[in-house]
């Protein structure tokens, strides 16, 4: 668990969630995973998919699918929603300071005027 709200901290911290937000989010998931790193996709409401999309674009969870043979001779199909353990280890293990070093770097490009971007744009379209 710890190591989660660090990883979360690291990824959705950098992007304005508070931490008790960070905090709930982590618990939330782990209501999910439990014990295991697998959640089988049946399992979720849209809702929830919604919540696993944004951890899948965050590096912390991916999926994989199964396929079963019915004996009717159809086949079934399972998806499930893996937990990236060694991702979040390895998020969960940068130090603050660094985080934030590396969000200094990327708020260049928050920093640059709009006009900017638009004359960029511009020049490209001549």
């Amino acid at each position: 668990m710890e190591e989660l709200v660090l990883a979360l901290k690291t990824t959705l911290g950098k992007k304005g969630m508070q931490d008790c937000d960070i905090e709930r989010l982590a618990d939330y998931i782990m209501s999910f995973f439990g014990y295991t790193d697998a959640v089988i996709d049946n399992r979720l409401t849209s809702e929830d998919r919604d919540v696993f999309y944004m951890l899948e674009e965050e590096g912390l969870v991916t999926t994989t699918e199964e396929e079963v043979h019915l004996k009717k001779g159809k086949m079934w199909r399972i998806h499930y929603w893996i937990l990236k353990k060694d991702q979040i280890f390895r998020l969960a293990a940068i130090p603050e300071e660094k985080a934030r070093e590396v969000d200094e770097v990327a708020s260049i490009y928050d920093s640059m005027s709009k006009d900017v971007w638009v004359r960029e744009t511009n020049s490209q379209l001549l």
